[in-house]
């Protein structure tokens, strides 16, 4: 049996596809399987592929029977795939070559879902300006309420039979889809830990529905009713933290002064301390709010790049 089943929604992803999977081929872990699910893609995706698949045996292209990428991952994890282990990835991400032998020994023995250190790129991925941070010790709800530490779902690998066991992904979510999973996952007892190593290198975008904030809004609040059933209700660190997200957010995307100062007050209100802790991110995130719009788009991203 395959060890670990590697599943990847594609959606419109024709010019990211062949180098992410170039990142999962490079792995020094061999024992995989890729599966492909295509979401209704309109740009010669889906026959992509099916090349790419004909031309490794360990890689298949499947369909998406439902609608959208939660859709997709959990058709991949739970109808299609082999492996224990289930780790997730995006179609425009790229790996470590390291990342899965971690996966690997990590997994089961000391966690039931596991996840490392994410780098951010905008268009040269050897450029990464940013890095996120991994915790010590198993991931609690309290720490997922302010800002979750896994980032994304092409951080997280988790075994096939919790993921089964929690119901996989909420299909009705379009953003913080992957924080109500986690949130479900830790408030059902299963332990989420990190590895302070390089998996990810995640690509910036200021498109799609990760720029959608109003869909980001609507979907943390599913996540916060998720936290509530398992009794955590976020405190105002929590949500200055989260506030703080969406107006780096904000900023990189181009939103309008209006909105990224409304953002920034938000959370200064919230918890000023915990809005502007650490230094390096909440104190150039106040004083670019203020001098909007004279601040260039090009340099929002470049500073803001999570």
């Amino acid at each position: 049996m395959t060890m670990i089943s590697v599943v990847i929604p594609v959606y419109n992803a024709a010019e990211t596809l062949p180098a992410t999977l170039s990142s999962i081929r490079g792995q020094l872990w061999t024992d995989w399987e890729v599966i492909l699910v295509d979401d209704g893609s309109t740009d010669g995706s889906r026959l992509l592929a099916k090349r790419l698949a004909a031309q490794d045996d360990r890689i298949r292209a499947v369909s998406n029977p439902g609608k959208g990428p939660s859709a997709a991952r959990n058709h991949g994890a739970l109808e299609c795939a082999n492996g224990k282990i289930i780790a997730f990835c995006d179609a425009d991400d790229l790996w470590e070559p390291e990342k899965l032998l971690d996966v690997y020994f990590g997994l089961p023995d000391d966690a039931d879902a596991l996840f490392g250190a994410v780098r951010f790129f905008a268009d040269d991925p050897e450029t990464c300006r940013s890095r996120s941070t991994v915790p010590e010790g198993d991931v609690t709800i309290p720490m997922l309420l302010g800002e979750n530490p896994v980032c994304t779902m092409s951080n997280l690998s988790v075994r096939r039979d919790v993921f089964a066991a929690i119901g996989g992904l909420d299909e009705t979510l379009v953003h913080n889809e992957d924080l109500d999973l986690l949130i479900r996952l830790v408030g059902s007892g299963y332990r989420l830990r990190g590895e302070d190593q390089d998996h990810v290198r995640y690509r910036l975008s200021t498109g799609g529905l990760s720029a959608n904030l109003d869909a980001m809004r609507a979907g943390r609040e599913a996540a916060l009713k998720s936290a509530r059933r398992f009794g955590f209700e976020p405190d105002p660190q929590a949500e200055a933290i989260h506030q703080r997200y969406l107006a780096r957010r904000a900023l990189r995307i181009g939103a309008t002064a209006r909105t990224v100062r409304r953002l920034v007050a938000e959370g200064l209100g919230l918890h000023a301390g915990a809005f502007l802790s650490p230094m390096r991110r909440g104190i150039p995130l106040t004083l670019a709010a203020l001098c909007l719009p004279a601040l260039p788009h090009a340099w929002r991203r470049r500073l803001f790049a999570r």
